[in-house]
């Protein structure tokens, strides 16, 4: 595989990875239904009544893996970029800034998502 197209692989990894993660966060949420019977809705209502008390709950699950997976692929496509053997005509700066500012978005993400 030549220069450009290993640096034409990783910027369309990247762009792929932004564009799989930012997809969902743009999307409306769902609304919820109620049954379309209301009749429904009463013996549910009891039956949760009546159920016994449920164990503790368990630990909750990670609220974004994929942008923690995405971050760690970043990471790993930048640590292999930096020990290139080559500089692929002065892009791999250009792709290891490109990735630093993608795991950088990333990041902020995540912490606006506490």
């Amino acid at each position: 595989m030549d220069r450009k197209t290993l640096l034409a692989v990783v910027i369309s990894v990247v762009i792929i990875v932004a564009g799989m993660l930012i997809t969902p966060l743009l999307a409306p949420p769902k609304p919820v239904t109620a049954p379309a019977d209301s009749s429904q809705a009463a013996p549910q209502a009891s039956a949760q009544a009546q159920a016994p008390a449920a164990p503790a709950a368990a630990p909750a699950a990670e609220p974004h893996p994929e942008i923690r997976d995405a971050i760690a692929s970043l990471r790993n496509a930048r640590m292999h970029l930096q020990h290139a053997a080559h500089d692929f005509g002065g892009h791999r700066a250009d792709a290891l800034r490109a990735t630093d500012e993608a795991i950088h978005q990333l990041e902020i993400c995540l912490k606006y998502d506490r």
